[in-house]
């Protein structure tokens, strides 16, 4: 075992995800000096649970931005030149890629909506489908890994991003499962669950997403990289690559509003509980909304509820109200408008997902009510997003330039 591995074997460290801005700069100070050649050389570990000091676990702060990516890559940036914090850099950068992209293809959300529903029902019909789904997601499968990380997730709402990859595989390659069951089942329960991360990584491992590209899960691969803890049988050996019938036309990207002098409502979603970051002004009143359920037709995780609704109050401290988490927003937010006496509410622009629908949804009456709803892009999405058109490659190459446009330092220190 390398000097470096020994010292992670001493240096034991679990996962706090306390849902609070405070705490995922905690997190993200305690982690950035390990951004360089530690990450770069243990990233694609999973030690297990009780030894997490190799990657950040970031990313619930980041998927409800109680954090932001900006912050993130200005921290890392302070701590080590682009060169040695590249291989994190780009991980920070793979989240935004997913995000530009289905923002320009929002019709794979659609399918995958659809998809997942016709598969539940195929669930409730099929006993033969439901025992096997039952074994999958309770860890009864026989496969040492994948029933560990069933019960991870569940228990934790996080994986190891190499346990997830292995994870999608066995389920779509070795069980034969519907896709779209798994990626919901991390929809559910993931902390970071996010609709383009996880739908399109799910596609990645199954074909489609680069057509034809599979990603097989291998013994030797998964006993290497949890060094030994893991010895799977009956895998695999193939992994035809899965297939759809339809093409999904590339749409333009959304003009977003620019911030309004005028007296406001701020909305917080989580898909972004640092709003008030975008706005020239300081709110009126402030009003919380959760889209949570709106994952999925199915039960989501504990945790993931109990996260969601600690960091939506968290945020709202100390003045503002979280509403009911209902499919209709309308009634919620025209009479927190009424109440504080204005006509404009004002909110992070939320990318293609369950809160960017219901946004979608209460747009128009909420202007048959006499209010406009102002939806503001982050800079930084405005900025990255349009080079999300078709590999990850394209985004990549173009990562030194970027963040120079965002003012983030690049130099090469030695």
């Amino acid at each position: 075992m390398t000097e470096m591995f020994s010292e992670l074997d001493e240096a034991k460290e679990t996962f706090d995800f306390k849902p609070t801005r405070t705490n995922g700069l905690i997190r993200l100070k305690q982690f950035a000096g390990r951004t360089g050649r530690h990450y770069a050389s243990t990233r694609n570990y999973d030690f297990g649970t009780e030894r997490r000091s190799n990657v950040s676990g970031l990313s619930p702060w980041l998927r409800h931005r109680l954090i932001t990516e900006k912050e993130v890559l200005a921290t890392v940036l302070a701590s080590h030149n682009f060169n040695a914090a590249e291989k994190f850099v780009q991980e920070v950068f793979w989240r935004t890629y997913f995000k530009g992209w289905l923002e320009q293809r929002p019709s794979v959300w659609s399918l995958y909506q659809r998809d997942l529903l016709s598969a539940c029902e195929r669930l409730r019909d099929d006993e033969g489908l439901k025992a096997r789904f039952n074994d999958a997601v309770n860890g009864n499968t026989g496969i040492d890994c994948f029933d560990h990380w069933a019960r991870e997730l569940v228990a934790t709402g996080y994986l190891h991003n190499h346990a997830r990859m292995w994870f999608a595989s066995i389920w779509i390659f070795s069980l034969r499962l519907p896709w779209q069951l798994g990626a919901d089942f991390f929809l559910r329960h993931l902390l970071d669950g996010d609709p383009a991360s996880n739908t399109l990584s799910w596609r990645w491992v199954g074909g489609l997403h680069t057509k034809g590209k599979t990603y097989l899960a291998r013994p030797d691969n998964i006993a290497k990289y949890t060094e030994g803890r893991f010895q799977p049988k009956g895998l695999a050996k193939f992994a035809e690559p899965l297939t759809e019938p339809v093409d999904h036309p590339l749409v333009p990207l959304s003009s977003p509003h620019m911030p309004s002098d005028s007296p406001y409502l701020l909305l917080l979603t989580e898909d972004d509980l640092s709003a008030h970051q975008l706005m020239p002004t300081s709110p009126v009143a402030k009003i919380g909304l959760l889209a949570t359920h709106g994952r999925s037709p199915n039960p989501l995780g504990d945790v993931v509820q109990d996260f969601a609704k600690g960091a939506m109050s968290n945020a709202l401290e100390p003045h503002g109200k979280l509403g009911q988490s209902t499919e209709d927003w309308c009634g919620a937010l025209i009479e927190a408008a009424r109440n504080a006496g204005v006509a404009t509410i004002a909110a992070a622009y939320a990318p293609v997902g369950p809160t960017q629908s219901r946004l979608d949804r209460a747009e128009p009456v909420l202007r048959d009510a006499g209010l406009s709803l102002n939806r503001i892009m982050r800079p930084y999405d405005a900025i990255t997003w349009p080079h999300a058109k078709a590999g990850f490659f394209g985004l990549r190459k173009k990562i030194p330039s970027l963040l120079r446009q965002l003012n983030l330092a690049t130099q090469q220190r030695p």
